[in-house]
């Protein structure tokens, strides 16, 4: 394959972190339907607590709806970071709300197979999430 080939195969390829934070600028903006573009139709979505699945992209996007609702009030993400390794992107996000002024972290492990998202799984702190509201 000529030199020219093999760096336009390259540039084309997005890797799983740019997926991610895809993903999150999405969430900014309250693009629902261009996050879901990254999920597979098959995808299953755990909530913090680890007790509530959602399953399907479907179901997911219909939740979307109601994020403001499953927010603390106030609730702001004041930076965040990637750490990617095989087909794996974890998310380490700090966050602060109206309760929380000092601010926390929570972590949410994002699953790829074929540049698609097909599990995501959110990790913090339930019991300080609970007071946040």
């Amino acid at each position: 394959m000529p030199a020219t080939e093999t760096a336009s195969l390259h540039k084309d390829t997005v890797s799983n972190t740019e997926i991610v934070k895809r993903g999150w600028e999405a969430v900014g903006s309250g693009d629902w339907d261009a996050l879901i573009a990254d999920y597979t139709a098959d995808m299953i979505f755990v909530m913090p607590g680890q007790d509530d699945v959602l399953k399907g992209r479907a179901a997911f996007r219909d939740v979307l709806d109601n994020l403001g609702a499953a927010l603390p009030p106030g609730f702001e993400i004041t930076a965040m970071r990637q750490i990617e390794g095989n087909g794996e992107v974890m998310s380490i996000v700090d966050w602060k709300c109206d309760k929380i002024q000092g601010g926390s972290q929570l972590a949410v492990l994002f699953k790829l197979s074929a540049s698609k998202i097909y599990e995501e799984r959110w990790f913090m702190d339930t019991e300080q999430w609970k007071a946040a509201f």
